[in-house]
């Protein structure tokens, strides 16, 4: 060994020293992303904490932060979202090293979107992560108004969570027992409300101005920074100063503790010829809306029947068809089953209701044969039934009256008007039907005859207050620059702002051409071109598509349309061109428009025209200057068809 090789193995040794000392001094109290890392698979837990967060939850933050903020919250809260304000100054005040914010589900049980909300937000963290989960969070609470399913599965995707994987989770609820978890929690640490939050351990309820909590967050910096410098390791303060901070609130006088809201509105739910099992003169009257895919309708089913058995003779259900739109088989299913209403009555509907449900979800044309074969029915009569769907009134006549009484989820239900929602526990239909089972006992009692003891308590029922006018955007008229197809002179117009790689705008398409099946030259579609930033390929299959219409008019830009939803997948640059070539286009001219980004501000200016009408997603309908968001079903637009129809009267 020559002796300049011997000093650079020294520098080196001398290096790798120092390095590892270093190392060593700085895990003891490094904070961050590092500590998580080392942990296994990035678990973690602070389960000895009386407020107890784990990796489970929902954070933001380092692990190691000295102050954690444990807030809990629900989406439908109009004083949750106000304190997010605060949350969101307090993160960019102090940033991820001090303070790290950990969600917990907390949703009130009078806010009926709440729940549904909450779970989807759980699925995504479960499912993607915590990026996932806050981005989610920001739909939601700007979207207050708006927590649907529909929604939901939209937010998710723009989060990047698996859609495949995210639907099936939500369908079986694979991770509402976090909620139940969260909620279980928040009730044995004394939270009534929403927000509440701990931070340390330390209450802040309510909506709070961002001072307040900064009044907390500094005292507990400096607590924790004593903690440490006493030798309490980073990742064991928040056990300690929540343990030391936490003061369980005193045990209420029984009279005064706080129960969960409860309906005790009695509401104005018509029978009219519904389907119904049980005495016509019952005592008690159970309107069920439902629908035959979703997962929560089949499960409230078999508390449906135990009822009828433990109330024999008492009570009677009525069923009303509340198809929810984006369970595409729920329609054909209840076709299936009011035909078989038609063919055998009653019995032969509940006996099709039963199949259904047994079947759930194989509702497609060869199983419904199937079971027509089954039930005896006349499979031509069946298959026409569903096909030209026969019985779209009567189902259209009770989701108005469900739109009506708000009730907008299935299973949604009504004991003698009290509403009930959801596939609640056994108990909790009994205790509501004890109480209308005393009121119309005493009726009977007072003179009123059986039959008419429904009857009597709609007649004083409350009306569901009429629906708010529908909204109205004020969007220009189209020019000869945007492709429609329809009647060319139609009075009603109906813009469609929408995305070719949005999924949604691929769900109201069937819509819209049932639209023009039923309504003809009365009505005109204009296509509207919206695509969305983050929507990565949207834009230039946007100006492909402008191209198109350019070279070879309406007829081809709807064939190029209907190719691309068809590929919504696969919506590169080359896939653009080989629709293109498909169709018989100038491919030299079709190149330039895309190399030059020829038709780039013409799809800009019709971007600039839904968002100063306050369009934000797609997509959108402008019929007549009404407004309809989101992929609505038929019978949601047929209503504003009507409504504009007869303003031209």
């Amino acid at each position: 060994m020559n002796k300049g090789t011997a000093i650079v193995g020294f520098i080196l040794s001398f290096l790798a020293g120092m390095m590892l000392m270093w190392g060593i001094n700085q895990s003891s109290g490094r904070t961050g992303s590092e500590s998580i890392k080392a942990d296994k698979a990035g678990k973690w837990s602070d389960e000895d904490s009386p407020i107890s967060v784990t990796s489970e939850d929902p954070v933001w933050g380092n692990r190691n932060a000295p102050v954690t903020m444990v807030i809990f919250s629900e989406f439908e809260c109009p004083f949750c979202a106000r304190v997010e304000g605060s949350i969101e100054a307090i993160k960019q005040q102090y940033g991820p090293d001090k303070v790290r914010v950990v969600w917990k589900s907390n949703p009130l049980a009078f806010h009926k979107s709440a729940r549904p909300a909450s779970v989807a937000a759980e699925t995504v963290r479960a499912l993607a992560g915590n990026e996932a989960f806050w981005k989610f969070h920001k739909s939601a609470f700007a979207n207050q108004k708006a927590l649907t399913r529909e929604n939901f599965e939209k937010w998710a995707q723009e989060a990047g969570v698996d859609m495949a994987k995210f639907k099936d989770a939500l369908d079986k609820e694979t991770y509402a027992a976090k909620v139940d978890k969260d909620l279980a929690l928040g009730q044995k640490l004394g939270v009534r409300g929403t927000p509440h939050t701990f931070v340390n351990g330390v209450t802040v309820n309510g909506a709070q101005p961002v001072d307040k909590f900064k009044e907390v967050v500094d005292a507990q910096l400096a607590a924790a920074q004593a903690m440490i410098k006493a030798g309490t390791k980073p990742d064991k303060v928040y056990v300690e100063a929540s343990t030391k901070n936490f003061q369980k609130p005193a045990e209420q006088p029984k009279n005064e503790r706080e129960a969960p809201a409860e309906d005790k509105t009695v509401w104005k739910v018509t029978i009219d010829k519904s389907p119904s099992k049980g005495p016509t003169d019952a005592l008690l009257t159970l309107v069920i809306f439902s629908e035959y895919q979703c997962p929560f309708c089949k499960r409230v089913e078999p508390t449906i029947d135990q009822l009828m058995k433990d109330y024999d003779g008492k009570l009677r259900v009525v069923w009303k068809d509340r198809p929810l739109p984006f369970h595409k088989e729920a329609e054909p299913a209840a076709l299936f089953a009011l035909e078989a209403r038609k063919q055998k009555g009653d019995k032969g509907f509940w006996d099709a209701h039963n199949l259904l449900f047994e079947n759930q979800p194989k509702f497609q044309m060869e199983d419904f044969e199937q079971y027509a074969k089954t039930l005896g029915l006349n499979w031509t009569a069946v298959k026409n039934a569903i096909e030209k769907k026969t019985h779209a009134a009567s189902i259209e006549t009770d989701v108005a009256l469900a739109d009506g009484l708000k009730a907008s989820g299935t299973p949604h239900m009504f004991i003698n008007g009290r509403r009930i929602v959801g596939a609640q526990p056994i108990d909790a239909f009994k205790k509501l039907m004890d109480e209308e089972l005393a009121k119309a006992e005493a009726m009977v009692k007072g003179g009123t005859a059986k039959a008419s003891v429904y009857e009597t308590i709609m007649k004083t029922a409350q009306t569901p207050p009429p629906p708010p006018p529908p909204e109205k955007k004020d969007v220009p008229a189209p020019t000869a620059q945007n492709p429609y197809k329809g009647g060319k002179n139609a009075k009603i117009v109906i813009q469609l702002f929408s995305d070719f790689e949005c999924p949604f705008c691929g769900r109201v398409e069937p819509v819209m051409e049932e639209i023009l099946a039923k309504y003809g030259d009365k009505v005109k579609v204009v296509w509207r071109q919206f695509p969305l930033a983050f929507h990565k390929n949207a834009k230039l299959a946007a100006e492909a598509s402008v191209e198109v219409f350019k070279q070879k008019g309406d007829a081809a830009f709807w064939k190029y349309h209907n190719t691309l939803f068809q590929n919504q997948k696969a919506l590169e640059r080359a896939d653009l061109e080989k629709y293109a070539e498909e169709l018989g286009c100038d491919m030299a001219k079709f190149r330039a428009a895309l190399d030059n980004h020829t038709h780039a501000k013409f799809v800009e200016d019709e971007i600039a025209v839904a968002e100063k009408a306050g369009i934000r997603g797609t997509p959108a309908s402008v019929i007549n200057g009404y407004f309809v968001s989101g992929a609505q079903p038929f019978a949601q637009f047929e209503k504003i068809l009507k409504l504009a129809e007869s303003e031209l009267k």
